[in-house]
């Protein structure tokens, strides 16, 4: 049983890894622009959802071989990563409510973060969800049997992770960008459902990450301290690590 549970959490986040690409190369627009809705040649983006869903690069592109068809299976690192970590979380978590709440932000992480890289912003149109249903989720996991947290905790760590990151936008708006600060809610109910220790946890080695990460450019002279860097990725790995340690030290 416990087995099933991890191959259907990865084949899970497989099929929804699959579909990050295509959503990622929509969302990674400059500020002001909601999304793109054509392919590098000037194709519009065509699927299920109004282009939102559907496999990654342009079949006009492609039937036409034209340059901006990719070459190799854009999709397979994003649905690697994701299963990858939709299976780990299973395994943490085992069979209660909450894993539930983690397959579904997972997919979503993983979006976020190539959005991040790519274009060094965290849309609205995921980080404002999440920020709400996340909590709300959770609040419907604590209804049902065997859950493994606390929903209290988890709203109380979502205000006080955005919080925390709020200020710190305040003190220098260069350093932290807002959308920071809107995927700390979300992450702060998710660390904060697991206690007040998982989400220092988590919250720290997230800016161990970023700080590492920023060293090692400095290291390889590819930056300064001044440079700016992608800090959502790191907010959403460290959010990882303190999850898997929360889930398994949690008793139901």
């Amino acid at each position: 049983m416990f087995a099933t549970l991890i191959v259907v959490a990865a084949l899970w986040g497989a099929a929804t890894g699959s579909l990050v690409p295509r959503a990622a190369y929509r969302l990674s627009v400059t500020p002001g622009e909601s999304r793109r809705d054509g392919c590098p040649a000037g194709h519009t983006v065509a699927g299920p959802a109004g282009g939102r869903l559907g496999a990654p690069g342009c079949r006009t592109c492609a039937t036409e071989g034209h340059p901006a068809a990719p070459r190799v299976p854009a999709g397979a690192a994003p649905a690697l990563l994701t299963a990858l970590v939709c299976a780990g979380l299973a395994t943490a978590t085992g069979p209660r409510p909450e894993l539930g709440v983690w397959l579904l932000y997972a997919p979503l992480g993983v979006l976020l973060a190539g959005v991040d890289v790519r274009v060094h912003r965290l849309p609205d149109s995921l980080t404002l969800p999440l920020a709400v249903g996340t909590p709300l989720l959770l609040g419907g996991a604590a209804l049902l049997p065997y859950d493994a947290g606390s929903w209290p905790h988890a709203l109380l760590g979502s205000l006080a992770l955005g919080g925390g990151y709020l200020v710190l936008f305040l003190i220098n708006p260069k350093g932290m960008g807002f959308g920071d600060v809107k995927l700390a809610l979300s992450l702060g109910a998710v660390l904060g459902w697991y206690g007040w220790g998982v989400l220092f946890a988590g919250a720290f080695a997230g800016f161990l990450l970023g700080a590492l990460y920023g060293f090692g450019l400095i290291l390889r002279r590819r930056g300064g301290r001044g440079t700016a860097i992608p800090f959502g990725p790191f907010m959403l790995g460290g959010a990882l690590l303190g999850l898997l340690l929360g889930a398994l030290s949690a008793t139901p």
